[in-house]
């Protein structure tokens, strides 16, 4: 059932992103949610990569990885990456 209940989302999803963008409530911006954009920008930050404004892929069920362009995706993004204050000790 929940293999069902995913693929209904990303078709909505899919659906959704071409006519508006996502829904405030998607998975994007979820706030710290594991794959949210807040989530990604924290991430690259952390392992001093360059901004890439994107969210999920990174397993779960945070599906693929998809790169932004919208500006308030990009800002959410963006508020993560400079929101982090800890940078991966390279050793």
């Amino acid at each position: 059932m929940a293999a069902n209940h995913f693929a209904e989302f990303y078709a909505l999803k899919a659906a959704l992103e071409i006519v508006d963008g996502p829904p405030a409530n998607h998975l994007a911006f979820a706030g710290q949610r594991h794959g949210s954009l807040y989530d990604r920008g924290r991430a690259d930050s952390y392992y001093r990569r360059s901004k890439t404004p994107h969210y999920g892929g990174v397993g779960g069920d945070t599906g693929p990885r998809v790169e932004v362009t919208d500006p308030a995706m990009v800002a959410e993004y963006n508020k993560g990456y400079d929101e982090n204050n800890d940078f991966k000790d390279w050793g």
